[in-house]
């Protein structure tokens, strides 16, 4: 048996850490780095595969999948269960369970929402010149809020916070509080996985400001015990971004 199945089999949320030695933090770092990187790089190389040949559309597919798998597959191989980690989503036909965390996800929209809105106007019209056309909608909205939910927020939820945070947090303790959610340093770890994860699949120059609201998927990550609620919150600032940006003119409809 190798030594990464004889780790500790993780412990419910309210019980960690299980251990904070050294050495179990060395290996844990060690193992989502190598996570990190493999599976962001073969996202990097099926995109480029994508766009360089000429491959349909349906072939980016795997780019959830291994967001999703990826830590799946890792659970396997040190002989643990991703339930332990809720790597899950719950049934569809459980509507109190999606509400419930729409619900948590707007809360926190609803605290972030105004100084978000003013920052980004004041940043796009004292600094760029940027005016606002308010009936400019991207197109097809509705496709836009199904792609941002289903392939992006909840598969990148499953592997950063679903599995990357809370691995941390077996090797971390979290001695701080906010708002109900107790955190400690695999919030902010978590965040710069998240943040420059990015930038190994395509770079930009502002994905390190990503780091920032990381932190507040994180922390619902942490308040609710699932990826669905982050999941929500998360696909609703991207799609806010998308949003402002069409009206604001920096992307066409």
């Amino acid at each position: 048996m190798s030594d990464a199945s004889a780790l500790p089999v993780p412990l419910p949320l309210g019980d960690r850490p299980s251990d904070t030695s050294s050495a179990a933090r060395r290996k844990v770092f060690i193992e989502l780095t190598l996570l990190w990187l493999v599976t962001n790089l073969l996202i990097r190389a099926v995109i480029a595969a994508q766009t360089g040949l000429g491959l349909p559309d349906w072939t980016l597919a795997a780019v959830p999948c291994l967001f999703i798998y990826a830590p799946v597959a890792l659970c396997r191989w040190r002989g643990v269960d991703s339930y332990d980690y809720r790597l899950y989503v719950p049934a569809f036909r459980d509507v109190g369970a999606w509400g419930q965390a729409l619900g948590q996800a707007a809360a926190l929209m609803g605290v972030i929402l105004v100084p978000w809105l003013i920052g980004y106007h004041l940043y796009q019209t004292q600094l760029f010149d940027h005016s606002p056309q308010w009936d400019r909608l991207p197109d097809e909205l509705f496709t836009l809020v199904l792609y941002q939910v289903f392939f992006v927020a909840i598969p990148e939820e499953f592997f950063y916070r679903g599995y990357m945070q809370t691995r941390l947090n077996e090797v971390f303790h979290r001695p701080y509080l906010l708002g109900g959610a107790a955190f400690g340093a695999a919030l902010w770890v978590t965040a710069l996985y998240f943040a420059f994860g990015h930038s190994l699949v395509v770079l930009r120059w502002w994905h390190p400001a990503i780091f920032f609201p990381g932190l507040l998927f994180g922390l619902l990550r942490e308040r609710t015990g699932g990826v669905l609620a982050p999941a929500f919150f998360h696909a609703a600032c991207n799609l806010l971004v998308v949003i402002l940006d069409t009206q604001y003119g920096l992307i066409a409809p």
